[in-house]
Order: C-alpha cells, then structure tokens, then sequence
C-alpha cells in the first residue's frame, strides 16, 4: 500500500502505462485508451528484446495514434551492467535487471510527480502483486482486476483491435529479454530454434569462475550448451508434451499453446517473475 502523497505546487497529475510487449499491458492500452484519453504509454528498453515484440510495439503505437516513450537507465545498456557487477548474471534472487533496466528508468521518468500508474493484472490473478514501485508519489491502479477483465476477455479485446496476440506467443508465455531467466526450458528450446543467434548470444553469458568452479548459468543447474544437445533437446520436448496432456485431463483438451503456456507458468513457474517486464 502505498503511504498518501501530496503533490507540491506545479507538479501535475499524470497517467502513465508502462509496456512490456507482453498481451496484458497491450491489451490495457488499448482498453484505456479512450477512457484516458491523457494516459502516457512508455516502454523501458533493455536492448535486448526480441525483433517480434519491438515489431508489436510499433503497430501498438500506430493504434494508440500516440508514441511510446522508450526509456533506458542512464545510457547504460544490460552489457554495461553487467560488467560492473564481475558478470554475476540477475536471477530470480538477484533481479538486479529488473531494478536497473526497468523500475529505475521509470522512476526517473515520472520524478517528483504525482503518478498514477496502470497495470494489467487481470481479474483472474488478483493475487498476482508484483513489485512496480513503492514510490509514494507513484500509486499502482488495477483497472482489470476492478472492472472483471479475464484472460479471455483480453484474447478478445486484442483480436478486436486487429493487433492480435504477438508473434512470440507461438512458442514462449512471457514479453521480456530474449535471456529472461523466467523462462522455461522449452522456451529455451523455442529461442534455439526460432532465434538460433540469439541463443548463441545468451550461451556466451554464461561463464564458469575458474578459482572456484562455480557457474553462472540462465538455467538453474544446466548451461546453455547442456541444453542445446539434440538429446536434451528431444528429452524437453518429451517432457514438456507429458506435462501437456496431464494437464489436458484436469482442464480442457482442446486448450491453444497460449493458454497450455500460461498454465505452465501459473501451475509450475515462480509466480514472483518481474510484471513489470512480463504483464
């Protein structure tokens, strides 16, 4: 809960929606976009998205009829970043990340301003109440969750819109970097096969420290290069089909790969992955 604030004179009153390429926020753009008409759209920009979700944030901003601010963390990329921190790569303890690449720059960006700040969580998940900001001038508002939006009804409020779902759904459950540590195994074996330089990009990450062995990985207790092994491979595929069809039998047989994803995040993910980056 964020603690009241009161504006000093001359700062005004602003609505911001932050992005993250995801189906959530698009869809909460588009839901709010006649009915705050004020509403600022940004997006904060790590450089090292996929090419399909700057491709959907261009036909968003087309649709908004407005720009998309891109924000960055004071001209330093994740690279820079990550150097300065001996190459210990963010994980789900340490989503150094997040704080740098996403909350800092938007932080920033609203400054002293009193701010209301808009997030797609749906009414589905209201238990979903992911650190945004705790900034008291910057005050979280759920417009889904108060006005019953379901994850049904933001397919619908995409497809009506004519912007779809993104390209990226076909094979992965979240917007974010192409290296998200969020992501599961066979959205890793997604990225190998759809983004073969991209996955080659996020191996070199991945380094072994040579005075006390330890490994610093994307993956908990398996490297880039383990995975990437047409065993392995077909092993994950294998896996993940098994998983599918148990959860076939307790839900509905003739789910979409989008929903079969988001049960596999909901069901057997970290429920504590960065909304900011993935709503």
């Amino acid at each position: 809960m964020h603690a009241s604030f009161h504006p000093a004179d001359g700062h005004p009153v602003r609505h911001i929606l932050s992005l993250s390429g995801g189906k959530d926020s698009t869809a909460l753009a588009i839901y709010l976009r006649d009915r705050i008409p004020e509403l600022e759209y940004v997006f904060c920009d790590t450089e090292k998205e996929l090419d399909e979700t700057y491709e959907y944030l261009s036909r968003l901003e087309v649709y908004l009829n407005k720009p998309i601010v891109y924000l960055k963390h004071d001209g330093k990329g994740f690279d820079e970043l990550l150097q300065m921190r001996r190459g210990f790569l963010p994980s789900p303890k340490a989503r150094w990340c997040t704080e740098y690449l996403k909350i800092k720059p938007f932080e920033k960006y609203v400054g002293d301003d009193l701010c209301y700040n808009y997030v797609g969580i749906r009414a589905d998940e209201p238990h979903r109440k992911g650190y945004i900001s705790t900034k008291p001038n910057i005050i979280a508002r759920y417009p889904f969750v108060e006005d019953g939006i379901t994850r049904q009804d933001v397919v619908r409020i995409l497809e009506e819109s004519g912007l779809g779902l993104p390209a990226y759904y076909e094979w992965r459950s979240r917007s974010g970097c192409y290296f998200c540590f969020f992501q599961q195994r066979i959205e890793w074996v997604g990225l190998l096969e759809r983004h073969p330089e991209l996955y080659e990009q996020a191996m070199r990450y991945e380094r072994e420290d040579p005075e006390t062995g330890e490994k610093y990985t994307w993956v908990s207790r398996e490297s880039l290069q383990e995975l990437r092994q047409p065993e392995r491979v077909q092993q994950i595929k294998e896996e993940y089909q098994a998983q599918l069809e148990r959860m076939a039998k307790r839900h509905r047989p003739n789910q979409s790969l989008l929903e079969a994803l988001g049960l596999q995040v909901t069901e057997t993910d970290n429920e504590d992955s960065c909304l900011i980056c993935h709503l």
